[in-house]
């Protein structure tokens, strides 16, 4: 028994009539529109490109329009005369040596308060000095009086003049004259006898090695040189320093040297 089914028979081909072309297939003779519209495009985008360039070129060249010149003069200072005939400037800048004042007197003030008017008069630059020549701060201004300065009272003066007070302790007197600090000049030691021990250093090369001890048998430290004496030196004074070591014995200053 067979299961082959019978195929039907395949219709004969038949081509077009004589003489005729073969044609393509449907979908093959459709039009293709786009790539022409895309050409008619890009042409008129250069087209349009090239107008636009042109109408630059001749823009810059046509429209462009020069740039103003500025020129920087100098102006001159207004002048006046003055009653001599003199000419003046108007600009003339002002400086603090062109400021003029009266300096005050102030001696007998408390340095602070001293200090206090001499900024009101317009005086900035100040400073101050022991009047005993022991060489002490003056940390707290409000317990020293004045006895002394440096420019005298009434006279006129710039105020960028420097005004130096000497002073001296609340409870202690002025002396007549402001004692000037010692100095080690030509080579030779000075005499040291009742100055203070710091005064004594500071009057020495930097350098120099210093001994300080107590002149009495309490053999207290000295701590605070300005408020010590001076009661022996070596090397003695006028002697020639050549770097040699310094020994000073001393006590206060309200006791006496043995």
């Amino acid at each position: 028994m067979s299961y082959n089914q019978p195929q039907p028979a395949q219709p004969p081909f038949v081509g077009p009539p004589a003489g005729q072309p073969v044609g393509k297939p449907a979908w093959a003779r459709k039009r293709i529109v786009i790539p022409a519209a895309l050409l008619i495009f890009f042409v008129g985008v250069g087209i349009g490109s090239s107008g636009s360039s042109d109408r630059e070129k001749t823009g810059v060249s046509s429209d462009a329009k020069p740039q103003p010149t500025v020129t920087l003069t100098k102006t001159a200072a207004a002048t006046t005369k003055d009653e001599d005939g003199k000419q003046t400037s108007d600009n003339k800048p002002v400086t603090d040596e062109d400021k003029q004042a009266t300096v005050p007197n102030f001696v007998g003030m408390g340095l602070q308060s001293a200090q206090d008017k001499a900024q009101e008069a317009g005086f900035y630059g100040l400073t101050s000095h022991d009047s005993l020549g022991r060489d002490r701060m003056q940390a707290f201004d409000r317990n020293w009086k004045v006895c002394s300065q440096n420019v005298k009272a009434g006279a006129s003066k710039s105020t960028d003049t420097d005004l130096d007070f000497g002073a001296v302790k609340l409870e202690e007197v002025c002396p007549a004259k402001d004692e000037k600090p010692l100095a080690a000049e030509g080579g030779k030691m000075p005499d040291f006898a009742g100055k203070s021990v710091k005064a004594a250093r500071t009057a020495l090369d930097s350098g120099t090695s210093i001994t300080v001890q107590d002149a009495l048998p309490a053999d207290r430290w000295v701590l605070v040189e300005s408020n010590w004496k001076v009661c022996t030196q070596t090397p003695f004074a006028g002697a020639s320093l050549s770097g040699q070591p310094v020994e000073f014995t001393a006590v206060k200053f309200e006791e006496t040297c043995p």
